[in-house]
């Protein structure tokens, strides 16, 4: 094998402390090791960065532990390129295993190019992206709370929820309060029918009979007053970091207006799609690595002919969500029906869920062109959707003429049939 990196260091990061071998190839085929051990203190860790420097090693293999490499990332990325490895790619064979052998074999593929290098973006978009994961963990705990609040609501009796629309609307809000502060389960048909507003004003008697003969304990009540806090909490919090995401995405503000110009992505979603990819799209070398990393493509995996699981990865985390979330909204949308008609034609042969994930790359295939080109969302078919009716007209003639030539031409039809 070509030996791709003449110097370079392997480097084996634990929680407090780590392990790393400068590899030295020489004009003889046998490499060179010198292995050291250091703290994840930040002073071990500059003195980390000397002895690299030292030795002129300015190209560093780091296998991706958690959040162990990130300290060490963090110093050394202004002088040293640093290579985050997935560890299936540098993975020892089990049985002939250490700390040291680790850096070492961690050294060993480097040197020879082996280890593909993970996707890290820069500092800003990394702080962005740490925002916008923390906001989709708040607005899972949210919905959590919801859906505790709502089964508090069923296990006393209380069936206001196949009434209402939305148990967390003002209406339906003022009653669970009213029910909440009795002292007693009796209630007053008066003051129901008083706290219900606009159209379910209509429903006053179904409310009624829905919450009649409610059985709520004064500790019940009071978990669903702690319940209650809680989910106040969390909006509140959410409120905030959306706050700070609007003075953080002020530099990406073009990217993020040209995102919104895809039918099915919003101001939210792109930002979380910006704050996972970036908007540098040369740390990818095609649109199908980039939706390879984002785990939207089908895996490979092939034995004796025999082709078997194909599913999609399950990289992506947090960025394919998003994206069939946009992809939902994308063939609903009707602004424009470019997505909906390419989901139904999908639909009809690969079902409904397959058919969503190939919306979810298209969308993101859509993305890297135009951070690539700086261009807004035009595709080049997109005239076909958007086609007037006479012009679809017309070209239906035109490919029924076309076929009766034909026909003509194979002897299965003596002259032209008339247009009906």
């Amino acid at each position: 094998m070509k030996v791709v990196y003449q110097t370079c260091c392997g480097v084996d990061v634990h929680k407090s402390f780590f392990v790393a071998t400068i590899i030295k190839t020489t004009s003889g085929l046998t490499p060179s090791y010198h292995k050291k051990r250091f703290s994840t203190f930040n002073n071990s860790i500059l003195q980390f960065k000397d002895w690299l420097i030292e030795n002129q090693c300015f190209d560093v293999c780091m296998e991706s532990t958690g959040k162990y490499w990130i300290p060490v990332f963090n110093l050394l990325e202004d002088e040293i390129n640093v290579t985050i490895a997935n560890p299936k790619w540098v993975k020892a064979v089990k049985g002939n295993k250490d700390d040291t052998k680790d850096s070492k074999w961690i050294g060993d593929l480097f040197r020879l190019g082996l280890v593909p290098g993970s996707f890290i973006p820069c500092k800003a978009i990394r702080i962005l992206r740490e925002y916008t994961r923390y906001r989709y963990k708040l607005i899972s705990a949210r919905s959590s709370e919801k859906n505790r609040y709502q089964n508090s609501l069923t296990v006393c009796n209380v069936a206001l929820d196949s009434v209402v629309s939305d148990i967390f609307g003002k209406s339906a809000t003022s009653i669970v309060d009213y029910l909440i502060e009795q002292s007693d389960n009796s209630i007053n048909h008066e003051e129901i029918s008083s706290r219900l507003l606009r159209s379910l004003k209509k429903k006053s008697d179904s409310v009624i009979e829905s919450i009649e003969g409610y059985q709520m304990t004064d500790s019940q009540k009071y978990r669903m007053h702690l319940i209650r806090t809680h989910l106040d909490y969390i909006t509140s919090a959410i409120n905030d970091i959306d706050t700070k995401l609007d003075s953080l995405i002020a530099p990406y503000e073009n990217a993020v207006q040209l995102l919104c110009t895809i039918p099915g992505i919003k101001r939210n979603s792109a930002i979380t799609i910006i704050s996972e990819i970036g908007t540098d799209m040369s740390q990818f070398s095609s649109s199908k690595r980039l939706c390879c990393w984002a785990g939207l493509t089908p895996g490979n995996n092939e034995s004796a002919g025999k082709k078997k699981s194909v599913r999609i990865t399950r990289a992506g985390v947090y960025l394919k969500p998003a994206l069939v979330q946009c992809a939902h909204a994308a063939v609903k949308s009707t602004d424009s029906p470019y997505y909906k008609q390419k989901y139904e034609r999908i639909m009809k042969r690969r079902g409904k869920k397959r058919a969503i994930i190939a919306i979810a790359r298209m969308i993101l295939t859509a993305i890297y062109q135009m951070f690539s080109t700086g261009e807004a969302w035009n595709p080049s078919d997109l005239y076909k959707s958007d086609m007037p009716m006479p012009l679809v007209e017309k070209q239906k003639a035109k490919a029924i003429k076309q076929a009766m030539k034909l026909l003509i031409k194979e002897g299965l039809l003596t002259e032209p049939l008339e247009a009906s």
